[in-house]
């Protein structure tokens, strides 16, 4: 292949990447919906493929839990033996452990989500070794530690 051949087929290809630019309208030829124009593309979010690579994520960002809740729960499940306790994301998870007065082993795990004391801050996984506890037994735990949990709040409010 000659240099000018060269040239040409270089020259063909760039034409054609040049072309198939212009070769749509502000119109979409099967909708008749409007594409977005330039202006409007460049005020969105330029993302690019190098954007993955960043480190975007703040290593100092934590979800701020209730710490009442937080208390209350550690208090009420005592007499389980803990397993992993993470006050940053606001998970608790147990292992087996029997209740007083009970003779059923029971396993947690608490996931407090909010800072406010409310009863959707609270999410509480019990098991049995025989599978999921009953939701009874669930909701009388969770209203165990949200009631501690007001109790502590009066206490440090001095009421």
């Amino acid at each position: 292949m000659t240099a000018r051949s060269t040239r040409t087929v270089g020259s063909l290809i760039v034409l054609g990447f040049l072309s198939a630019c212009g070769a749509f309208d502000s119109m979409d030829s099967l909708g008749g919906e409007a594409q977005p124009t330039t202006a409007q593309l460049e005020a969105q979010e330029q993302d690019t493929i190098w954007d993955i690579f960043e480190n975007n994520i703040d290593p100092n960002t934590t979800v701020e839990v209730n710490k009442y809740i937080w208390n209350a729960s550690l208090e009420v499940l005592d007499f389980l033996p803990i397993e992993t306790v993470d006050p940053f994301t606001g998970v608790i998870v147990t292992g087996f452990g029997t209740a007083p007065g009970s003779g059923r082993a029971y396993r947690a795990t608490v996931f407090v989500q909010d800072p406010a004391l409310d009863a959707r801050s609270l999410r509480l996984a019990l098991a049995t070794r025989s599978g999921p506890a009953d939701p009874d037994t669930v909701l009388a735990v969770e209203d165990a530690i949200l009631t501690r949990a007001r109790q502590l709040r009066l206490r440090d409010a001095g009421l």
